[in-house]
């Protein structure tokens, strides 16, 4: 397979470049912040240029895990565009659906607002609305990072335990970030600021894992 050109910055520093295999602006963003941060340089990783995956691009995910799904997508990112890539797979699991959506989560329905929609439909469809229901959930992400030529070097996943709310709070994330209740924190991931989300969230927890590991494999 022939490498797919990314856009660069002509006025950028040097750096390594390091493809997202996504292209959800939201988790391109999180990714961008965490792996240039404080936390990042402390782990001795070098300046990353953090791209999405080419326009258009498409992994079929036929894993059985969100690591099986991310080991997938690292490696197809990696082989067509020649960089190292990072894939992440995440999702909510919620206890009362038998932990659905699980792998599923991003197909759960067509947009954010209605896959929100559908997982409180089914969630009060199966318990009752009783206020006393378990809503215990947890979200999930598999990071799984390609070297150039395709082949996974590295592998964490980071959990967060929370509860699903009767209704969205807060404007901020993507996803069913409204919904999702952090206990220790009070808040809804998208109530919080990305500091404390990177540090409470499950994506937050896999790059912790992630971090230490990755800068002596990024090293120019």
């Amino acid at each position: 397979m022939t490498p797919t050109a990314l856009p660069t910055d002509p006025h950028a520093t040097p750096s390594t470049v390091l493809v997202l295999a996504s292209g959800n602006a939201g988790k391109l963003r999180e990714f961008n912040a965490a792996l240039n941060g404080e936390a990042a340089r402390a782990a001795g990783l070098p300046p990353l240029d953090v791209r999405p995956q080419p326009s258009g691009f498409e992994v079929e995910e036929t894993g059985d895990s969100f690591a099986a799904n991310a080991r997938l997508k690292a490696e197809a990112v990696a082989l067509a565009t020649g960089h190292w890539s990072l894939a992440d797979d995440s999702g909510l699991g919620v206890e009362a659906l038998g932990g659905a959506p699980g792998i599923h989560s991003a197909r759960y329905a067509a947009s954010d607002s209605e896959r929100i929609a559908r997982l409180l439909r089914e969630l009060d469809e199966r318990t009752g609305q009783d206020p006393a229901a378990n809503r215990r959930a947890c979200f999930t992400a598999a990071l799984a990072l390609a070297n150039p030529s395709g082949h996974i070097v590295l592998a964490v996943e980071g959990v967060c335990p929370g509860e699903i709310l009767t209704a969205p709070r807060g404007s901020g994330g993507f996803g069913y970030d409204p919904v999702f209740l952090v206990p220790e924190a009070g808040l809804t991931f998208a109530e919080m600021d990305l500091d404390t989300k990177r540090r409470l969230g499950h994506r937050g927890r896999a790059l912790a894992a992630l971090l230490p590991q990755l800068g002596p494999l990024l090293q120019p």
